[in-house]
């Protein structure tokens, strides 16, 4: 499999903070961002060039996270996406495909299979 750039990756992260922020909202949960880009945090005055700010995120009910989404920074060499359903051991990596849009190894990881990922930790909750 090709690696894509780190704009496809940051990129297709940006899609993903979107899908979770709209499913969400869908249903009745909270969106809240965890952290920033350490190199954000501590550029000082030079410009940032990344398309986000954003590093983690979380998607929750009851002020308690059901699912964790973190981007890698920069300056890891292997850059990724991973999702972490609390309370468990599921969890996913992500890629960006060399034409673009995130892969989870061959498959490609859509927002519909991300309503899916959040239904069932929801049903889980309840």
């Amino acid at each position: 499999m090709a690696h894509a750039t780190d704009g496809q990756l940051y990129s297709a992260w940006m899609d993903l903070l979107g899908w979770l922020d709209a499913e969400a909202t869908a249903r009745g949960l909270t969106f809240t961002k965890i952290a920033d880009f350490p190199d954000y945090i501590y550029r000082m005055e030079r410009p940032y060039d990344l398309p986000t700010t954003v590093m983690s995120v979380s998607v929750g009910t009851g002020g308690q996270p059901l699912l964790v989404a973190a981007v890698s920074p920069r300056h890891v060499d292997l850059k990724g996406i991973s999702l972490r359903l609390m309370g468990g051991s599921k969890h996913w990596h992500l890629h960006a495909g060399p034409e673009g849009g995130l892969w989870e190894g061959k498959r490609a990881f859509t927002r519909e299979r991300l309503g899916l990922l959040l239904a069932g930790a929801v049903q889980g909750v309840a």
